[in-house]
């Protein structure tokens, strides 16, 4: 593989193509022979976060570029002001060619790989990498940003066929991110279930607040890059005392993987503190298959239904506009299916577990870098227990 390849169902995050001051770093290919990539993702300080009339995606640097690149353009258009009056108001004949057109001298091309002496270099991924260089490259990054507190490491990949999504971050992860980072009173201490969770961006970010973070996807080449972003990361959740356990959930599953055998399964201290004491459940920009839809919501009554106490519910999602034959027309099917789902769950009557739909207001503080466009949108559910019975096991509880 020497170059991504785009096909007809190959897509790629906005995050990954407008991320300023990126550094896509191919580290290795995956199980499967995908390129990997690092990528930085750096949480705004206050003083960068203060000006509202800035744009966030741009970091201090680049502003300060834009700054002396508009000084250099208003001392140009000065000193074309004064050639004009000396050369008598800048009436200049212009320069015509035979037929009466604007004659236009260009500059000369010049050769780039002439004038910098160098061979144009070609790269080739010839082979996977080898994991002992990988574990060496990692140690030295690790102490290269054991200074810097403030900046989250990513493995992803890039261009993924649309069951590969996950691997790659999404702005509704971001989006969802920034509202934690806003609310840090509410998540300090808590125990967290994300589901859905990818690349494991969002489970970092809420480690840095909350206590426990169950951080669950599916997958193994998928929940194995989560781990070790995990371990790029373990830093700043260490410093905070909280912790990220990455676990397999299947929605399309009735019941948690306990097979003590598999890497990612589920202890029944785990099961039993996830039904006692999870407080949040949070879910970022997951809803983009009606089938995957159905099966995140059915996932949620069946966990809140379970629990004993209230728990808070936020999702968050993009609104994505395709043009379909179907209609002939712009059309948003996933979203709509999405909605569709909010209001069945907020309708649903049987004595079990009540739910409270809201959509939160975008106007928290941006801590991260990304376009926050009108189409990301963040919904708050609540689910309340309306049958407290303490006498089923959890055993019981995953069976059903």
């Amino acid at each position: 593989m020497d170059q991504i390849t785009f096909h007809h169902d190959t897509v790629l995050s906005d995050v990954h193509m407008f991320l300023p001051n990126a550094r896509h770093l191919m580290t290795r290919l995956n199980h499967v022979g995908q390129p990997v990539f690092i990528s930085k993702f750096r949480i705004l300080s206050g003083v960068e976060r203060h000006d509202d009339n800035s744009d966030p995606r741009k970091s201090v640097e680049e502003e300060k570029h834009d700054d002396v690149r508009e000084d250099e353009e208003r001392d140009t258009d000065v000193t074309k002001e004064e050639a004009g009056e000396e050369g008598g108001g800048g009436n200049v004949e212009p320069s015509l060619d035979k037929d009466g057109d604007l004659d236009v001298t260009h500059r000369p091309r010049r050769n780039p790989v002439e004038d910098s002496g160098r061979d144009v270099v070609c790269p080739v991924i010839l082979q996977q990498s080898d994991p002992g260089q990988e574990e060496e490259e990692e140690s030295t990054d690790n102490e290269d940003d054991e200074g810097f507190k403030d900046i989250i490491r990513i493995e992803h990949t890039m261009a993924t066929p649309l069951e590969d999504v996950g691997k790659q971050v999404w702005r509704g992860a971001v989006l969802l991110a920034d509202f934690i980072l806003s609310e840090p009173v509410m998540f300090r201490g808590a125990t967290v279930l994300e589901l859905g969770a990818g690349t494991g961006i969002t489970s970092i970010v809420m480690a840095t607040i909350a206590k426990t973070v169950y951080c669950t996807d599916v997958g193994e080449d998928l929940l194995s890059m989560c781990k070790k972003n995990v371990a790029l990361n373990r830093h700043m959740m260490e410093s905070a005392g909280g912790e990220v356990r990455v676990r397999q959930l299947d929605w399309l599953q009735h019941d948690l993987c306990t097979d003590p055998d598999a890497e990612f399964s589920w202890t029944e201290e785990e099961v039993a503190d996830l039904y006692d004491n999870t407080s949040f459940i949070i879910a970022a920009d997951v809803c983009y298959d009606d089938d995957l839809t159905d099966g995140l919501f059915r996932t949620l009554y069946r966990l809140c239904s379970h629990f004993t106490h209230t728990c808070t519910i936020f999702i968050s999602i993009e609104k994505r506009m395709n043009f379909t034959l179907r209609h002939m027309d712009v059309s948003c099917e996933a979203y709509n299916h999405f909605s569709l789902c909010l209001s069945q769950l907020q309708d649903l009557v049987d004595g079990r577990c009540s739910f409270r739909v809201e959509q939160l207001p975008s106007n928290f503080a941006q801590f991260l870098l990304y376009e926050r466009i009108e189409q990301l949108e963040l919904w708050k559910v609540t689910a309340t227990p309306l049958l407290r019975d303490k006498d089923h096991s959890h055993s019981e509880v995953l069976a059903s």
